[in-house]
């Protein structure tokens, strides 16, 4: 008999050796297996997910953050030229890079002088944080940042180092940042995605897919890609010929189906996503439209946020959907801003004034009106903000002569605002000259493990069982920064 064939019960070969395999031998097998707490630590490996998946709030403390916009600056800025002042770069400019920093990884790239920052450091609010003249608006809420210059990861190639910064290793398929985030708490809105990511218009970061996929997870826990105008997903709208009336009674049938299928085989999680996407998708139908119309909004907060004019218009965009998605429940939210390669990212090679004169204008008032329409509707208490790339840059030019700077995965700025972090404040150092973090370094996993924390998630208790052994986002390196936690 071939496994086709069937037995007069109606079972095929294959379907009669797993019946049996699942009855009376299967129940020793289970009691063995409950006796070494297998079943229990790794039950809810094979879940079922559900479309609104762990709404209940089961984070395993009170979160100081309900929702988390990442503002991604793909590309990577140079941390010496934005939000790092270095006066002793003016004083050492035009000079060799020092014999105790020859062991600096260039990359393969040229290495030229000592170069100070392109524009001017100001002090910005009462606590006087300096802010570089990149960011003029950005600097009239410095008492809301948490500048973080001591940052450090793994990579200096653009594609490994942003799936580093999105989902905590340089390879490619783990879980991204928002996942382990949808994973935990879930989103507070049936009818959206938990995780939302926005692309540049000039594409996608060069690591792709990878940077806010679900990994090993269910697909229910990937980033849904939104568009700023248009149809906000892509193909979400059915064909106009069929009534919703009758779209829903095609899922009806669809999920009668799916589920008969589910119930007699078992296992089968991609299934059981496909099952809850189609239902999403429909609910989705009519709640993602109304989440991105920005006819809702007043003129003045158009005007805030640089809606219809240039060069914010699409950040602008961007920046406000957040806000309303943040409004709606949506858990995460990551927001790029430079797309495809080079000079039209923020990788400044050719020249820091040419390529961050053309992008910081972009994001500069976007990301002001961010923090000022979430304070002022009493929502940034509950929202962490953050801004950063994969790395920083170098404070040697590229070359002699040469106005742009090489990578640096050594020392870095980032920022955060919001979710109970506190202001004004400037957190670790990198040395004198901006080289690498030498005092409260955080490494990306650190980084990680804050965000959680701030979020209402331990780090080392948020797990997926996945072969055989318990992943989580950080490994259980890093440690909460508890020192800038207000």
């Amino acid at each position: 008999m071939n496994s086709k064939q069937r037995f007069p019960c109606g079972l095929s070969r294959r379907e009669a050796v797993w019946k049996m395999g699942c009855g009376f031998t299967g129940v020793a097998l289970s009691d063995l297996l409950a006796r070494d707490s297998f079943l229990n630590s790794n039950a809810n490996a094979e879940e079922l997910p559900s479309s609104n998946p762990g709404d209940n709030e089961k984070g395993h403390h009170k979160p100081r953050a309900k929702s988390c916009i990442f503002l991604t600056m793909n590309g990577a800025p140079s941390q010496v030229d934005t939000f790092d002042y270095k006066p002793e770069l003016q004083k050492y400019a035009g000079k060799n890079l020092p014999a105790d920093k020859t062991y600096i990884n260039s990359g393969g790239r040229k290495v030229g002088f000592l170069t100070p920052a392109w524009r001017p450091f100001r002090p910005g609010g009462e606590s006087g944080l300096l802010v570089s003249d990149y960011f003029p608006e950005v600097r009239k809420h410095a008492d809301k940042l948490c500048v973080l210059n001591s940052c450090h990861t793994d990579s200096h190639a653009h594609g490994s180092a942003l799936v580093a910064m999105n989902t905590g290793k340089t390879q490619i398929g783990r879980p991204s940042l928002g996942s382990w985030s949808v994973y935990g708490l879930g989103t507070q809105n049936e009818n959206l995605p938990g995780y939302v990511v926005m692309l540049d218009k000039r594409g996608g970061p060069i690591s792709g897919q990878p940077n806010w996929a679900s990994g090993f997870m269910p697909a229910t826990y990937s980033g849904t890609l939104f568009r700023s105008s248009g149809d906000p997903i892509l193909d979400l709208s059915g064909p106009e010929h069929i009534s919703r009336k009758a779209q829903r009674e095609q899922l009806n049938l669809l999920a009668e189906l799916n589920q008969q299928h589910f119930t007699e085989h078992g296992g089968g999680r991609d299934l059981a996503a496909r099952i809850n996407s189609y239902e999403l998708a429909y609910r989705m139908q009519s709640a993602t439209p109304e989440a991105v119309d920005l006819s809702q909004e007043t003129s003045e907060t158009l005007d805030m946020y640089g809606v219809g004019k240039q060069p914010t218009d699409e950040y602008g965009r961007n920046c406000l959907i957040a806000r309303r998605l943040v409004e709606r429940g949506v858990r995460f939210i990551q927001l790029y801003s430079g797309g495809g390669h080079l000079e039209e990212t923020w990788d400044a090679h050719a020249g820091i004034e040419s390529n961050h004169g053309k992008h910081a204008p972009e994001v500069d008032q976007p990301i002001a009106a961010l923090l000022a329409d979430l304070e002022r509707r009493s929502l940034l208490d509950d929202t962490l903000v953050i801004w950063g790339g994969e790395f920083g840059r170098m404070p040697f030019s590229e070359g002699q002569n040469a106005p742009g700077r090489n990578h640096n995965p050594y020392g870095f700025s980032m920022w955060m605002a919001g979710g109970g972090v506190k202001g004004g404040v400037n957190y670790g150092k990198t040395d004198e000259l901006g080289f690498e973090a030498v005092e409260n370094k955080v490494h990306l996993h650190d980084l990680h493990a804050t965000i959680l924390h701030i979020m209402g998630l331990d780090h080392e208790l948020l797990t997926y069982f996945h072969q055989g052994r318990d992943e989580s986002l950080t490994d259980v390196h890093g440690r909460v920064i508890r020192d800038i936690l207000a």
